[in-house]
């Protein structure tokens, strides 16, 4: 097995939880560098620090899987993993849940989505990618499911020297399925849906809309497949409005709703921009809903991200209702929650309105994050009360 020696203290972080060491973090090897492949890592000094999968190729040089000097990285420890990983979400409800997250989990690069019988999987790593079929073995004995679809058609593959793919990688089955979620029924697609299929991380913060939407009008604004939208009729909205830019996305809340039997729902396939700059949306709303997609996915565009998040939140806090509630989101990770909240605290005075802070929410249970890396909290959810 090669040998990867780090720098000096380089070791401390992994030590400590963080799961990846980077090319400028390492000193030497020793052995055949087989990109791929499991590697050992040891500190400067030649103490054992961890195992790891193993990738010259890129930015991210070591992901690791285990701090352990005793396992034997073979398949019946990616079960041992995975296994663990699972009993943890059953115990979160497990019609649809995310099974395993990655670096959280220590599977490095691999994501699992379960809706209903069916799982939806991300092979976003080399090292993974390599014993794919081991991983899909397991899944099917451990899960006993009847379906797995693959949805690694993500760019981040690229920087790992992979090409991007999706597809039937157990079973044939009708890759648009029904999944219940707070009694709701939704339709997802897993082969064309965002991500896996649908996200999964703002299953409880779709659910608070019960404590908010009763006898209000309501506005999902970025609906996706409507998840904000079909809350807030579950839970008595008096009218609902779900705008996105997307005619496909807007066909499949319509779609959602009329599963659901929910008619007061309406569809508006606008810019989301343009809508909240409207005065058909001013004064209209008790409660809106901002879910937009990232605006960064680097820290080079962040400062022109700040600008996006901060006008989409001021515009909103100038047309809501007095007294209304704003529930208001960023998934990228760029955006720090320090950085979340300086920039709701400016576009409340940019839009000249006073607000309440309510509530600051983070993605569900089944999304977990190493406290040792940042990166994966990643989702952050302020309720706040306009004035």
């Amino acid at each position: 097995m090669l040998k990867v020696y780090l720098n000096k203290t380089e070791e401390e972080n992994i030590l400590n939880g963080f799961p990846w060491v980077y090319n400028n973090e390492v000193n030497r090897f020793e052995g055949e560098i087989k990109n791929g492949d499991v590697v050992s890592v040891y500190s400067f000094n030649g103490d054992f620090v961890g195992y790891g999968f193993l990738n010259t190729s890129s930015k991210i040089m070591v992901r690791i899987l285990s701090l352990d000097i005793n396992d034997k990285i073979d398949k019946e420890f990616f079960r041992k993993k995975i296994k663990y990983a699972i009993e943890h979400r059953k115990n979160l409800g497990w019609s649809a849940t995310r099974l395993i997250f990655s670096e959280a989990d220590f599977l490095p690069g691999l994501v699992v989505d379960k809706y209903g019988d069916y799982l939806s999987v991300q092979f976003m790593s080399l090292g993974m990618d390599k014993i794919k079929k081991d991983i899909v073995d397991i899944l099917v004995e451990e899960t006993k499911c009847k379906g797995i679809y693959e949805r690694s058609d993500m760019p981040v593959r690229e920087k790992e020297g992979l090409e991007q793919t999706k597809g039937f990688l157990y079973g044939k089955f009708d890759p648009r399925v029904i999944i219940v979620e707070d009694d709701i029924k939704m339709i997802v697609d897993m082969e064309n849906g965002q991500k896996t299929g649908y996200f999964l991380d703002q299953k409880l913060n779709r659910d608070i809309l019960r404590l908010y939407a009763k006898d209000k009008d309501v506005l999902d604004a970025f609906s996706n497949v409507g998840g904000f939208a079909l809350h807030a009729c579950k839970y008595g909205a008096k009218s609902v409005v779900a705008c996105d830019i997307s005619e496909r996305a807007c066909d499949e809340i319509r779609n959602n709703a009329n599963l659901n039997g929910y008619n007061q729902l309406q569809t508006k396939c606008v810019d989301v921009f343009d809508y909240l700059h409207s005065d058909e949306a001013k004064n209209k709303y008790d409660v809106i809903v901002l879910d937009p997609p990232a605006f960064t996915k680097n820290k080079d565009s962040l400062k022109k991200a700040y600008r996006g998040y901060k006008e989409i939140n001021m515009q909103a806090m100038k047309i809501i209702k007095s007294g209304g509630y704003l529930l208001t989101f960023s998934c990228s990770q760029h955006m720090t929650p320090e950085l979340f909240m300086q920039m709701i605290k400016e576009a409340s005075k940019d839009a000249k309105r006073i607000v309440q802070f309510l509530d600051f929410r983070i993605q569900a249970p089944d999304h977990p994050a190493l406290l040792q890396s940042d990166e994966q909290l990643y989702l952050k959810c302020m309720i706040l009360r306009v004035l």
